[in-house]
């Protein structure tokens, strides 16, 4: 079994809720995927990492993360499966003590190439909030990677917000959950 199944295999036992939830975006759904659930377990970690590192070599990143919370795994995961990159977490705001800053992590410069990851992508938002954060401050971003894609628009969004640089999920809800009820 590769990594991606073995992925996919973790996120079925481990992340899929089933019943009505309030997503992120406001929107309900009848599931929902905690996607931590699965990828702050071993197997679903070292998956996650060896894909995720993949395209970091692929698309020649030196810095991987995203929006702390749903990024903060991803991250990690990419250092745990031999990315050579820096790993970075990027606040909702600017901290107001310490060094204030809204990016954390080692520094980030303007040579560095980065790899904005997200755990679940239903509307984009926050992928899109991290890729403005980094554009804010002159960073590149060279692609895109979610742990799981709701297939809800969040895609295309990210792909529009991102300039062309690529977007992959590695997973997406029809992998994980392909009998739901509001299947088109």
């Amino acid at each position: 079994m590769d990594a991606r199944d073995r992925l996919i295999v973790e996120l079925r036992e481990h992340a899929l809720v089933l019943g009505e939830v309030v997503l992120s975006s406001g929107a309900t759904a009848q599931y929902y995927v905690d996607a931590k659930r699965a990828t702050l377990r071993p197997a679903g970690f070292l998956a996650m990492g060896e894909l995720v590192a993949r395209y970091a070599r692929e698309w020649d990143a030196t810095a991987v993360g995203g929006l702390t919370m749903g990024a903060d795994p991803v991250a990690c995961a990419a250092l745990a499966g031999g990315a050579e990159v820096k790993a970075f977490f990027i606040r909702k705001d600017s901290k107001a003590h310490g060094l204030q800053r809204r990016i954390e992590g080692p520094f980030l410069d303007g040579e560095d190439r980065c790899l904005v990851v997200e755990d679940v992508v239903t509307s984009g938002g926050s992928t899109i909030q991290a890729i403005e954060a980094l554009r804010a401050e002159g960073r590149r971003i060279v692609g895109v990677v979610s742990v799981l894609d709701r297939l809800a628009g969040g895609g295309e969004r990210i792909v529009e917000a991102a300039g062309g640089a690529p977007y992959v999920a590695l997973t997406t809800i029809d992998d994980i959950y392909p009998d739901r009820p509001d299947r088109a």
